[in-house]
Parts: structure tokens; sequence; C-alpha cells
């Protein structure tokens, strides 16, 4: 007997579970979204996900380079 399993037709999360948001991006360091776009994300339509998903690659240079550990964070602090 083949019986047809129900599916969802839908894109799924990029999500990888390393959920820290950038300080500075506000981005998501594991998924590169931004904290509305996790939060609307299961109401958003499939073309909404579509268009995140398609400019996630792009927004990786956000987090490439090195911000200069503690002492760059306290002389961005006096500025």
């Amino acid at each position: 007997m083949n019986k047809k399993v129900w599916q969802r037709d839908e894109i799924e999360s990029p999500c990888i579970n390393i959920c820290v948001v950038h300080p500075e991006s506000r981005l998501c360091t594991g998924c590169l979204r931004s904290i509305d776009e996790i939060g609307r994300w299961s109401a958003m339509s499939g073309e909404e996900r579509r268009a995140i998903m398609e400019d996630l690659p792009q927004r990786a240079s956000a987090h490439a380079k090195r911000r200069g550990g503690r002492a760059a964070k306290l002389a961005r602090r006096r500025d």
C-alpha cells in the first residue's frame, strides 16, 4: 500500500543553534538573521524567507573582521 505522507512545503530555518547576537551588526552570529527576522520567521511568507536566505551570504562579511578584543571594546566606549 502506498501512503502519502503530508509534508510542509516551506523554506527551512537557517538556524544552526549558535544563537549569539553580534553587538555591532545586530545579527545572529550563527544564522546571520536579525532578531526581527528570527522572531517573524514562522509567520513569513515563502517569498520573504527566500529573499532573506538569498541575502545571508552577503551578511557573512559583517563578522569576518576581528573587532580587536578587549582593548578595541574599551576604545569604542571612549569614542
